[in-house]
């Protein structure tokens, strides 16, 4: 597997948006999950969501649900998360990575990008 490169976290205020991109991935072809999870400060990494590559089927995490949006852009080997109405407490370090088998295992994520910062602050 490759490696992940998320860009577009940056300082933000409650209530604005973002759109995160996990870029140069070769990983739309076949059956592989490709997930987000964050990281805030002091706190366990968490799922917040994945893509089916197969079929972009897509599942959010309840935390985020409504707010958040997962997308796929197979031509541009592409995944991406909008987020949308954030909060405070979405801050934290947002990772994408991907993985072969069960999407819904932790263990399943192989390949993980460097993380994009993002703060929600007034």
């Amino acid at each position: 597997q490759g490696q992940l490169v998320e860009s577009g976290g940056g300082l933000v205020q409650p209530g604005g948006s973002l759109r995160l991109s996990c870029a140069d991935s070769p990983y739309t072809i076949g059956t592989y999950c490709l997930g987000w999870f964050r990281q805030a400060a002091g706190k366990e990494r968490e799922w917040i969501g994945n893509s089916l590559t197969l079929n972009g089927r897509t599942t959010i995490a309840d935390s985020v649900q409504g707010r958040f949006t997962i997308s796929q852009d197979n031509a541009k080997n592409t995944l991406y998360l909008q987020m949308n109405g954030l909060k405070p407490e979405d801050s934290g370090v947002y990772y994408c990575a991907v993985g072969s088998g069960n999407c819904f295992s932790r263990a399943t994520y192989k390949t993980w990008g460097q993380g994009t910062q993002v703060t929600v602050s007034s």
